[in-house]
């Protein structure tokens, strides 16, 4: 059912929504294409701004109430490393978060699409600074490769011209919110700490990839930008409007679905729903643990769909050509992150279609787990590779602002 919210913004319509709505005003069919052209391809913030449109109809829309619903940007948190968080506030008082990263944390590289393949490419390139080795998959333990491993010395966010430099000519990637807080509880997220207030609308999940688009000009016929849906929320529990957002973001905003990935804790029977739709982003799944003893411990969802049924809906999603599922693993020291668990997850996962993303855990304030040693995380990824299993280290954007993966709790400080 739509929110009364979506009933009135122009952002959550489609466009046989829009052409309803402007022939019931009276007006021809082909000012719905004038109205969508305004709102989702020039992203006008207001219908005053819309100057393809007839001022006669622009009056009878704001007299039915109806607006574009783009939402406020009310404040920027800048990192060092270029990563900007966003503090998006909606027309009730509500906010979300969502993050620009100016090059992205290569969680794509090795997925199978055009997105993934442009970061092994840009992680083979010889311009790519050392202090980011550790992000690409290796294959051989050879004395040059653990050379280039301790290489592996700033600290995540460490300002670097080189890798400026490199980020100018490289992607962006636009991690955006489906829901008010989250209701899965993830105990090393710190948005579980707000619980959840309510769903967005489909306009307020585009409105945020439009708002960002409009705060850096971005020409996307010149510009790579890829979408993740990873920040506040779980979209899968906003299952409706996420994938009517998704329809917008590709059949009026103009973005690739390959461009696009949807991560999910693990709502098994929506992950089935997911493999059936026509128009579909790219999959990760949040796994994060092995077994179900220690997932329960850290995803309490794992109560209600087993690991055994999670993994068993993976197996059986029906990937495109060359496409790979991503699981996702968040690292907690003394936790999920030894030999022993890293030789588990490699022997669940060897007969799907997968490659893994591993994050060292981002820490934040109320969270009690610590973020593991660089060696348990490089000897993590060597025994999935060792095995065959395409495995990656997420690079952490925004760390120093409460941007980074599991952080986005609307800090303001």
């Amino acid at each position: 059912m739509p929110t009364q919210a979506s009933q009135t913004e122009l952002l959550s319509l489609s466009n046989q929504e829009l052409s309803d709505l402007v022939e019931k005003l009276g007006e021809q069919k082909f000012r719905a294409r004038q109205l969508a052209d305004a709102i989702f391809r020039q992203r006008r913030e207001s219908l005053a701004e819309a100057s393809n449109l007839p001022a006669a109809l622009k009056a009878r829309l704001a007299e039915g109430g109806m607006r574009v619903g783009l939402p406020r940007i009310e404040q920027r948190f800048s990192s060092i490393d270029g990563t900007i968080r966003y503090l998006m506030g909606f027309a009730d008082g509500e906010s979300v978060e969502t993050v620009w990263m100016p090059e992205g944390d290569f969680g794509e590289a090795g997925d199978g699409s055009d997105a993934g393949a442009e970061e092994l490419e840009s992680l083979r390139s010889p311009s790519y600074p050392a202090e980011n080795s550790n992000t690409a998959t290796r294959s051989d333990d050879s004395a040059a490769s653990k050379d280039r491993r301790r290489e592996v010395s700033k600290p995540p966010g460490t300002a670097d011209p080189a890798f400026a430099k490199f980020a100018a000519r490289s992607r962006s990637t636009i991690c955006v919110s489906s829901q008010v807080g989250c209701a899965v509880n993830c105990q090393f997220c710190l948005t579980a700490l707000l619980g959840v207030k309510r769903n967005l609308s489909p306009g307020e999940i585009v409105g945020q990839v439009l708002s960002v688009l409009r705060d850096h000009s971005v020409d996307l016929d010149r510009e790579r930008v890829n979408i993740v849906f990873m920040g506040m929320g779980e979209p899968f529990l906003n299952y409706d409007n996420f994938m009517k957002a998704v329809r917008l973001l590709v059949q009026e905003v103009g973005f690739p679905e390959s461009r696009m990935t949807v991560s999910t804790s693990g709502i098994v029977p929506r992950i089935l729903d997911f493999g059936g739709e026509t128009i579909r982003p790219k999959l990760a799944i949040s796994l994060n643990a092995p077994n179900n003893e220690i997932r329960e411990r850290i995803m309490p969802i794992t109560r209600k769909w087993s690991v055994e049924a999670l993994l068993e809906a993976a197996a059986q999603f029906p990937l495109r050509s060359r496409e790979r599922l991503t699981f996702e693993y968040v690292l907690l020291e003394g936790v999920n992150d030894s030999p022993a668990h890293a030789g588990e997850l490699s022997r669940r996962v060897r007969d799907i279609r997968c490659k893994v993303n591993l994050i060292a855990f981002n820490p934040g304030p109320g969270v009690r787990y610590q973020m593991p040693s660089q060696e348990s995380v490089f000897r993590f990824q060597s025994i999935l590779t060792e095995a065959a299993i395409p495995a990656f280290i997420r690079r952490p954007r925004g760390r120093d602002i409460y941007a980074a993966c599991g952080q986005l709790k609307r800090t303001l400080s």
